[in-house]
């Protein structure tokens, strides 16, 4: 549709096709882009293995409509829409118990299919305590409905998902780096491949807050891992507008949606950690953002496992998993890390080893030699490939969270093609942040003893 917008702005009509699970999501990328009269023709979808006659009879009304739709006048409607009559917001939208509010939220498409904290005044007071940032203040603009990400609107998001105060300063920097260009959200919020935002937080933070590093990383049960991913699910959905179904176009899904968050064992890592090879200070603290597109579109993570011991082994494993992705990030049990280390590999090594031994499908196009034409073995890029440290300290576990590089392409942020990259951002601490951290720290679960 974005595509479509760009050559209505140049003065050419134009025609969006699109089948029907997507009708909803292209009148939505119209309106966010101010042209909701845009034509669109609903093609329905073809297994592929029709009857040759009826696919071209199909094809053949297709083109029929494209014809009557590029030549037909406008209609009033359409050479003039009326604008979208928003109710006036108010502080309070809904007085009730418990229960009438969650079902309320979730009847108005505010929640995730999960109990939410009602974000009251006082809740979302409490939350504010955790940033020095007025509540007025614009964070980001989020696509695709260009939501303003205002500090309290973040707050108000933290509090249904159930964050800490101690949470905001780490959801503000998130929230940063989704509005990043080169974090291609504006191409991943609404594909196809059901892409989950994967948060890796860095520096002392992670043990201030309690983000789990070590062991069952990918469960549940640490509540700032928990609730730092499930807000910034909530914020997209609330603030930039990407509702399922319409907006978030995955044909399947992905339970990573809901929170796919860890913080890098960074005690046990015998490298530098993921913050400093970016460019940070140790003593700061960060989060990096990517979108990996899971190979199946069912799972957030999957395990691999060498077929020997060795540092040969384990590399050759790693590289033989990354198959067709070409943006990998890799999480390495620490006495993985340890014992490539102890063989003299470095980050650099690996990547370097991963991105010319992968086992990436041969490229279709010929290279002529002069004397003979070969298929050129297409490589990773070492720079598509993050390593972090994490799990429990016994952990020889290697996990890999596919992805896919986009091909630079028109960002609508910078109306320029932009590139895709991993994203991180430093996580501004408020001033009362010792004291926030000795209010919060203690919320931890105690487990009875059987």
């Amino acid at each position: 549709m974005y595509t479509t917008i760009a050559i209505e702005d140049l003065g050419k009509p134009s025609v969006m096709l699109t089948d029907q699970d997507f009708i909803r999501d292209s009148g939505s990328a119209a309106s966010s882009r101010g042209m909701p009269g845009l034509r669109v023709i609903h093609v329905p979808k073809s297994s592929g293995s029709g009857v040759m006659e009826k696919t071209e009879t199909r094809i053949a009304k297709v083109f029929d409509d494209i014809i009557t739709m590029l030549t037909e006048p406008l209609t009033a409607e359409e050479q003039s829409p009326k604008p979208m009559e928003l109710e006036k917001p108010s502080r309070i939208i809904f007085k009730g118990d418990l229960e009438d509010v969650n079902r309320f939220l979730y009847r108005r498409g505010w929640a995730d299919g999960l109990p939410v904290i009602p974000p009251t005044e006082k809740a979302v007071d409490e939350m504010l305590t955790g940033t020095d940032l007025d509540p007025a203040h614009i964070v980001a603009e989020l696509l695709p409905r260009k939501g303003k990400a205002t500090v309290e609107k973040i707050a108000v998001n933290a509090v249904m998902a159930g964050a800490l105060p101690t949470h905001m300063p780490v959801l503000i920097a998130a929230v940063q780096a989704l509005s990043e260009p080169a974090s291609r959200y504006d191409s991943v919020h609404d594909n196809l491949g059901s892409w989950p935002p994967f948060w890796i937080i860095n520096g002392p933070v992670r043990n201030d807050i309690r983000v789990n590093c070590g062991v069952g990383i990918f469960s549940p049960g640490d509540i700032a891992n928990a609730a730092i991913g499930r807000a910034m699910g909530l914020i997209i959905r609330n603030i930039g507008g990407v509702r399922k179904g319409i907006e978030d176009a995955g044909e399947i899904g992905n339970p990573g949606k809901y929170s796919l968050v860890l913080g890098e064992h960074e005690e046990e890592s015998p490298w530098d950690p993921l913050h400093m090879e970016r460019g940070f200070e140790r003593e700061d603290s960060t989060v990096t953002l990517s979108f990996p597109r899971m190979l199946t579109d069912t799972m957030a993570s999957f395990f691999i496992e060498p077929k020997a011991t060795g540092a040969g082994r384990i590399l050759d494993t790693m590289a033989g998993a990354v198959q067709a992705a070409n943006f990998t990030s890799f999480v390495l049990g620490p006495l993985t890390a340890k014992s490539l280390c102890k063989d003299g590999w470095t980050k650099e090594k690996i990547k370097e080893f991963i991105s010319t031994n992968a086992d990436l499908p041969s490229g279709p196009a010929p290279v002529s030699t002069g004397h003979s034409t070969t298929h050129q073995r297409p490589t990773l890029d070492p720079d598509g490939i993050l390593i972090v440290v994490a799990g429990a300290s016994n952990s020889a576990s290697i996990h890999l969270l596919p992805g896919e590089r986009i091909a630079p392409s028109y960002s609508p942020i910078t109306k320029k093609f932009e590139p895709h990259n991993f994203i991180t951002k430093k996580v501004e601490l408020p001033k009362n942040w010792d004291e926030l951290v000795k209010k919060y720290r203690n919320i931890v679960p105690v487990y009875a003893k059987y």
